[in-house]
């Protein structure tokens, strides 16, 4: 697949049909990569995955009029998390994998969180090796675990939690971890281990 090709845009209503056919194809060949299931979304209407067009910031991944790839954006409610915003539902179909589409995704839902937020937040299945690749090469640090996060026929799925810090004055040598010996943490961030 020929990446020139890719346009990643804001899916509109108009793209609504298409968003449905991707999201379920995601749902039903990667069941443990969602918090959702294919049984809960495949009987809802059209206009439910409308309404999900327009709470939240959807991009698509197109060659032509073919949509290969989908990421959500959602900014956190809330006085106190109105800082953060959440990255979801990513989902690329098979056949367009491996040629950068899911970077492209995520490098454009971060162009468009860098206006709105000052992290970026997601979580993975553990699994998902591949995914945890993508996000860790565009900045993102895994900073905990949820075990058995999600539940699917009987079987416990933990999720890997990584956020991204797109603020740039950030500095993390200027955090100290209470109770830590100064000396020691010193030594350590001239070492460059931070």
């Amino acid at each position: 697949m020929n990446t020139a090709c890719i346009n990643i845009r804001r899916l509109t209503l108009a793209d609504a049909a298409a968003y449905r056919d991707i999201r379920l194809t995601g749902l039903r060949e990667s069941p443990e990569a969602f918090g959702s299931t294919f049984e809960r979304e495949h009987t809802r209407p059209l206009a439910w995955f409308c309404e999900r067009l327009r709470g939240s910031h959807v991009l698509g991944a197109f060659c032509s009029k073919h949509l290969l790839g989908i990421a959500g954006f959602r900014i956190h409610e809330g006085e106190k998390e109105k800082h953060k915003g959440l990255l979801w539902g990513m989902y690329v179909r098979p056949d367009a994998r491996k040629a950068g589409v899911g970077r492209q995704l995520v490098e454009a839902v971060i162009d468009h969180a860098r206006d709105h937020v000052e992290v970026i937040q997601l979580s993975v299945v553990s699994g998902n090796e591949r995914a945890r690749r993508l996000y860790t090469r565009l900045g993102f640090v895994e900073y905990g675990v949820e075990r058995k996060s999600l539940k699917q026929n009987g079987r416990y799925y933990d999720e890997i939690l990584m956020a991204l810090d797109l603020n740039p004055d950030f500095d993390p040598s200027l955090i100290r971890v209470q109770g830590a010996d100064t000396a020691h943490l010193d030594e350590l961030a001239s070492a460059g281990i931070k």
